[in-house]
């Protein structure tokens, strides 16, 4: 399915029978068996989960297809307190295809425990070490047992599951650009937040790795159009049509030193990027709200400091770092000639090297060539800062897909 055919998968995946799920869940537990199923819902430290091998005599490699950084939510808008028999059909956008996919759920932010049940990708019954339900600990995530369903690259994949006695803090991740959907007993909701769902994997035999997009909004995609799939890394895993997964890991006014919209990448660079399924490869583009966001950042080796932090982290755990300079935001609110400057001066040790392995001039690609400081009004959502569909398909085209991994991908992968 075309990416761009947007979310009309999900009315018809809202059919299913009782003697497809049990088949289904038959069929799994023979193939999956052994090892890898009783490791799936095991976590690491802060609600990390474990990366665990591909299941046993089966050729390919697990890979994350999916994921969204998680996120502080206040109590759910929109439902009052009718939270029994919540429905949640979480609708996400898959990179690469697999033949059989694993779910991570997330309570990091909640501070109880979580019941999760009636969990079901694309129809499909999910279980949780043979249990059709879970219970995630305040803090903490979990990853599904293996489910056999086929996965298309490229689709919109529906990840439904029910929270009926859920209280108090949300894990989101708001403003996603893409409709899902929440179903109560008072009617049904159209949302653009995805609750609890933080990551899918699938079993793909074809593809050979993944790259996650660590950023901010930029690379969220704010300005972009809902359900066109039209952000940078949606853009990206086009022109690798499979051969690799994206994950897009990008949090609309996340920052490198300060915490704010979720952790500061500081701190969510072990759970985002070097947890993530198969990452051989990150791309980081971040640093413009610490130098635009209140408080403002005035000291431009702060960040340059953190953003080396961050590529010698990745490096350790054998990852390639491709790092993107700060674009241009005169006529944004919170622009200044002095803040102008700590960016100018962040982009010039960027691109004199020693920050990343590889650079992205999105500055300079970026800028209008007649007022260098400003965006290309071509490529402007029309608040100066964020990008329109135009913008973010030009950002999308500037990666070298060469140097996306340290072994050249053979030339029928481009």
């Amino acid at each position: 399915m075309p990416r761009r055919q947007g979310y009309a998968l999900l009315i018809a995946l809202v059919a299913g029978t009782a003697a497809l799920a049990a088949v289904v869940a038959f069929t799994g537990s023979l193939l999956f068996s052994g090892p890898r199923a009783k490791a799936s819902a095991t976590t690491g430290p802060q609600g990390t989960a474990r990366t665990p091998a591909a299941p046993a005599h089966s050729a390919g490699l697990w890979l994350a297809t999916w994921a969204a950084a998680p996120v502080l939510g206040a109590a759910d808008p929109n439902h009052g307190q009718d939270l029994v028999h919540r429905t949640i059909r979480n609708v996400v956008h898959t990179s690469i295809g697999g033949d059989a996919a694993r779910i991570t759920l997330s309570n990091l932010f909640g501070t109880q425990p979580l019941l999760i049940d009636n969990v079901t990708v694309n129809t499909r019954p999910v279980t949780f070490r043979g249990a059709p339900a879970t219970t995630v600990g305040a803090g903490r995530s979990i990853v599904s047992d293996p489910v056999v369903v086929p996965v298309a690259a490229d689709a919109d994949l529906v990840v439904t599951l029910r929270t009926p006695t859920a209280r108090g803090p949300v894990t989101v991740h708001p403003n996603s650009h893409q409709s899902s959907y929440v179903e109560t007993g008072r009617g049904t909701w159209r949302s653009t937040a995805w609750r609890y769902l933080t990551g899918v994997d699938v079993h793909s035999p074809t593809a050979t790795g993944t790259v996650v997009a660590f950023g901010d909004s930029l690379t969220a995609g704010t300005g972009s159009t809902t359900d066109a799939n039209s952000r940078w890394p949606d853009v990206l895993s086009d022109r690798l049509n499979g051969r690799y997964a994206v994950v897009n890991q990008g949090i609309g006014g996340n920052r490198v030193l300060r915490h704010g919209v979720g952790p500061r990448a500081l701190d969510r660079f072990e759970r985002d990027v070097l947890g993530v399924t198969g990452a051989k490869t990150v791309i980081i583009a971040l640093g413009i709200n610490d130098v635009q966001g209140y408080p403002q950042e005035k000291d431009p080796q702060r960040i340059t400091d953190a953003l080396r932090t961050l590529t010698e982290r990745a490096h350790a755990r054998g990852l390639r770092v491709i790092g993107a300079t700060l674009m241009p935001y005169d006529g944004y609110r919170s622009w200044t000639a002095a803040q102008n400057a700590v960016r100018d001066r962040v982009n010039e040790t960027i691109r004199a090297g020693g920050v990343f392995d590889q650079v992205l001039d999105f500055d300079l690609d970026m800028r209008d060539p007649a007022h260098p400081d400003r965006l290309h009004p071509a490529y402007d959502s029309g608040d100066h800062l964020h990008l329109n569909d135009a913008g973010y398909q030009r950002l999308g085209s500037l990666v070298d897909l060469a140097g996306l991994v340290r072994v050249r991908p053979s030339s029928d992968a481009l």
